[in-house]
């Protein structure tokens, strides 16, 4: 047993460069995982910095230097961060309260319908089925509640501590762009020379995490807006904070556009009931829906690594339970790094990989 694992060590790790690798890839997780939390402006700011090179660099490939298309490049960004916090912000906060208001109202209209269908199927539903599943679905709903208004507490309580964290991204993300190449000098003066592999893996992830991440943000603003516009032009309530949630659903393949659909439908039903209004808003809805799936993403994402359902799956349920909302959404990135690393893996004790 013990040669074996001696044999399985030196094969792996016999390659200096691979122990570098590994080494970088634990620190990293390391950091992340344990001081995340604490370090969380820093992330932000270095994943907005990372979104909004690819401007940079290509008002650098029209003409434009480095620091002037930076600051202006900065300036965009900071009339965009304005702009929601004047405007958008309200608006979904008005409308999650009115949300929350009509809430008891939707619950007894469902009790309501859900108590006839005995009626139109004895013996396949009963009145003492209908009643737990109600005493189920209050509960449920009292636990979001709960969590929503002690979330909405504890963001006034620290709403000084917010406001100094936007303040230190905005900053952060301006330093990042100005002076990246002195950063990047920093941080590679502190990597050994000998740092090939490691250099091949950050080549292949810097242009699949890139293609990623800026096509899932155009794909949450093109779908949320999207499906923003069909809702508000059928007048249907709540057309802000549903086209948020609906853009927000993309951050999970298979499974966010499945979810998303049922309070989608259900805000549409308490409104309308089994009406044309009704049927016509989910067509429009499923029309943005196949739009997103079979126009939107083959176009966005054409340079992404082909990875299996299953590691996807698998991707989001581990990486969303050690990081949460930022788990989920670098969960296929994160699935290509593992990817990259053990393509770039070598597979003897001899340099080199496959």
């Amino acid at each position: 047993m013990i040669d074996m694992i001696k044999e399985w060590y030196s094969r792996h790790f016999s390659n200096p460069q691979v122990v570098i690798l590994a080494l970088l890839l634990v620190l990293g997780f390391s950091i992340i995982i344990f001081y995340g939390e604490m370090l969380l402006p820093l992330l932000i700011s270095i994943v907005v910095a990372y979104l909004l090179e690819s401007a940079v660099q290509k008002l650098q490939r029209i003409g434009v230097s480095r620091n002037p298309a930076a600051y202006l490049v900065f300036i965009l960004f900071l009339i965009l961060v304005v702009v929601s916090l004047v405007s958008l912000i309200p608006l979904l906060s008005e409308q999650m309260a009115q949300f929350f208001t009509e809430l008891p109202k939707m619950i007894s209209a469902t009790q309501r319908a859900l108590m006839r269908l005995p009626e139109s199927y004895p013996g396949v539903v009963s009145q003492d089925q209908i009643r737990e599943l109600m005493i189920a679905i209050r509960a449920e709903i009292g636990d979001v509640g709960q969590k929503v208004l002690s979330f909405s507490l504890t963001s006034l309580q620290n709403l000084i501590t917010w406001a100094v964290y936007l303040l230190l991204i905005i900053i952060l993300v301006f330093f990042f762009l100005k002076d990246k190449r002195k950063i990047q000098d920093w941080v590679i003066s502190y990597l050994p020379k000998d740092r090939a592999l490691v250099k091949e893996v950050w080549i292949e992830m810097d242009m699949q995490i890139g293609n990623y991440v800026r096509g899932k943000i155009l794909e949450i603003i093109v779908v949320g807006v999207a499906t923003w516009v069909v809702f508000a032009l059928m007048g249907m309530n709540y057309a802000i904070l549903l086209g948020l949630l609906v853009g927000l659903s993309v951050l999970v393949p298979y499974v966010g556009a499945t979810v998303v659909t049922i309070p989608v439908a259900l805000v549409a039903f308490f409104q309308w009931g089994w009406s044309t209004e009704f049927f016509y808003l989910m067509l429009g809805y499923g029309i943005v829906q196949a739009l997103d799936g079979n126009v939107l993403v083959p176009l966005l994402f054409s340079e992404a690594v082909n990875l299996h359902p299953v590691a996807i799956i698998a991707a989001i349920i581990v990486f969303g339970g050690l990081w949460g909302f930022w788990g989920v959404f670098f969960a296929i990135p994160l699935a290509t790094l593992v990817k990259a690393v053990l393509n770039a893996w070598p597979r003897g004790g001899l340099a080199g990989s496959t």
